[in-house]
């Protein structure tokens, strides 16, 4: 059984946590059990994970987005009910925010930029001073509504569809969870389509005018594969159990 130090070392250095700017304090959050047979993998640090995880005998639960973010003020109100939770349980908790969003084969969208199957990719999505998504290329050309279904068949959740630009797309830029913001810069690269999780309100006339089509898979339904494909690289390195704890959210 391999210790949490083991762990922790293992994905601090394969998820480059230390080299990575963020809001989110990524890494071993809060200490739990010594040793790790079991880990549960969640997108989001709640109650309902950490339930679900002690449910399912993990000793330590990997998310995409943690629990502090820029320190915690005071371990009362709401931290403190999750660190109380998470201190009672021996349970371990990992986070991994923009690192798992950017990594080139783990990352949430190095893993939508997969199930697309688009090639010529190259870097999208300038943020902070650093690329966070990702564009390419289909290998052939497809309606707006058909991808849109692709993905819903692939990860659940019910995309939302600014049906704008092109009857057929070829050119894809993508950014996983709250990437919104990047919408202007997809039509300026003259994406057919730009992908993302969740919407602004100014995007629908931003999108109109640009001529663009944009699907919003939903933030957590973009999210689910970074921490799953870490799970698996997990199994493989040190034998562990891990198990995907869905925990959907309605955005």
């Amino acid at each position: 059984m391999p210790s949490r130090t083991k762990i922790v070392t293992y994905l601090n250095d394969l998820l480059r946590v230390s080299e990575i700017e963020d809001a989110s304090r990524n890494g071993l959050q809060v200490e739990g059990a010594a040793q790790v047979r079991r880990v549960g993998l969640a997108v989001d640090a709640c109650l309902a994970s950490y339930k679900k995880a002690v449910a399912g005998r993990c000793q330590m639960l990997l998310v995409h987005h943690g629990l502090i973010w820029e320190g915690i003020k005071s371990v009362s109100g709401y931290s403190g009910r999750h660190v109380k939770f998470l201190l009672s349980h021996n349970l371990n908790l990992y986070g991994a925010h923009l690192p798992l969003d950017i990594h080139p084969e783990l990352g949430n969208n190095a893993m939508l930029f997969k199930t697309l199957e688009l090639t010529d990719r190259k870097p999208f999505g300038l943020y902070h001073g650093i690329n966070v998504g990702l564009e390419g290329t289909l290998p052939r050309a497809r309606s707006t509504q058909d991808l849109a279904a692709a993905m819903q068949k692939r990860l659940g959740g019910k995309p939302l569809v600014l049906p704008f630009g092109k009857k057929l797309n070829r050119r894809i830029a993508l950014c996983s969870g709250g990437g919104a913001c990047l919408l202007r810069e997809a039509a300026d690269k003259q994406a057919d389509c730009y992908i993302t999780g969740e919407p602004e309100h100014w995007n629908h006339h931003a999108a109109m005018e640009a001529g663009l089509n944009v699907i919003y898979l939903g933030h957590y339904w973009s999210e689910q594969l970074g921490v799953q494909e870490v799970g698996r690289q997990l199994r493989r390195e040190f034998d562990v159990q891990t198990v995907f704890l869905d925990q959907p959210t309605i955005v």
